[in-house]
């Protein structure tokens, strides 16, 4: 059975995203469960090599069915679009955003024409795409408004365990007015629905609690007795297979041993916090909804110590990893709902 080619655009040239790929790829279980691919610029791919001591191979190729995919060679598509005799590492340059946006873009055709399975990426800089223009905030924008997709979900997955988020950007105080039944009740189908994508069709989704124990039966809050539990009632006798409120203190734990197949988290920090303590490098973002899959590491570019070849690789294997294993259910459930 051929392996899934896995498009791995270079994110921000002046970040460590093409030290942390160039030092994944060195990694022979990638090989072992796909074939990946560079999407970036060949100048950036040689200079991060260096730094980080790795002798490999650049295969420059046009298309990903012409790749060599063994470890020691780098399958790269260049785009050739860094000036080098401008570039700097750690610093916010047009150039770079204007490439990093170029990168996602390319992934994104190479996606929609069936040539990769999967996305893996690797940070942007904000302050580097508004310098260029780019007329959006970071990647999950960028790929709903290239591919046309309303309201891509995020998941996180670390060591199993799933969270998806009610809530994200906003304050605190906004996200518990954003909990509502009706809204719930949309993320219930919403994330169910997710899950089937990557082939995960059994098991009981949990909803966090947004107070301390749940609220106790309203003793600390009103928020789980007026609107999680109904939300849940109400998707159970829709046939959902969902408990909760589940209290936040103890549900990811529970979630982990393997009793829940997800957790809704209510608010930003609540997942957030729960993902990366227990493990910050393994946690890997996971966007759904799209035509095609994307997983990304759950770090931003590291300007303070791009270009020193001490960045640690260990997210972004673990991001084409999580790429190559559900790149198949993702791409069936995509052909059955016609994305």
């Amino acid at each position: 059975m051929s392996k899934p080619i896995i498009g791995i655009p270079m994110g921000d040239p002046a970040g460590i995203g093409p030290e942390i790929i160039v030092k994944a790829l060195q990694e022979e279980k990638i090989y072992n469960s796909c074939s990946p691919l560079v999407i970036g610029d060949s100048e950036i791919i040689k200079k991060a090599s260096v730094i980080c001591n790795i002798d490999a191979d650049i295969n420059i190729i046009k298309s990903g069915r012409d790749g060599k995919y063994n470890k020691g060679i780098i399958n790269l598509i260049d785009l050739k679009n860094i000036d080098i005799s401008k570039f700097e590492y750690g610093t916010v340059q047009a150039q770079n955003g204007r490439a990093a946006y170029e990168y996602i873009k390319r992934g994104v055709e190479l996606a929609l024409e069936n040539e990769i399975a999967s996305i893996a990426t690797t940070p942007i800089n904000k302050p580097a795409l508004k310098a260029a223009g780019v007329d959006f905030i970071g990647h999950t924008e960028i790929l709903a408004g290239l591919t046309g997709t309303k309201d891509p979900l995020t998941m996180f997955e670390v060591k199993g365990m799933r969270v998806f988020f009610l809530t994200r950007h906003v304050s605190l105080k906004k996200a518990c007015e954003m909990v509502t039944k009706e809204r719930l009740l949309d993320y219930i189908d919403r994330c169910t629905e997710a899950l089937r994508s990557l082939g995960i069709n059994e098991g009981i989704m949990a909803v966090a609690g947004l107070n301390p124990h749940s609220g106790d039966n309203g003793l600390f809050g009103s928020e789980d007795e007026e609107f999680i539990k109904p939300a849940v009632s109400a998707a159970r006798e829709l046939g959902f297979n969902v408990e909760g409120p589940i209290g936040a203190d103890s549900v990811f734990h529970l979630a982990l041993m393997g009793r829940y197949n997800s957790v809704l988290s209510l608010y930003h920090d609540q997942g957030h916090i729960a993902t990366k303590t227990l493990d910050f490098e393994r946690t890997i973002a996971i966007t759904l909804g799209l035509p095609f899959l994307r997983t990304s590491v759950d770090h931003g570019t590291a300007y303070d110590i791009a270009g020193k070849g001490i960045a640690g690789e260990v997210s972004m294997t673990e991001a084409i990893l999580l790429a190559a294993k559900y790149s198949k259910a993702y791409s069936k459930w995509v052909k059955s709902n016609k994305c």
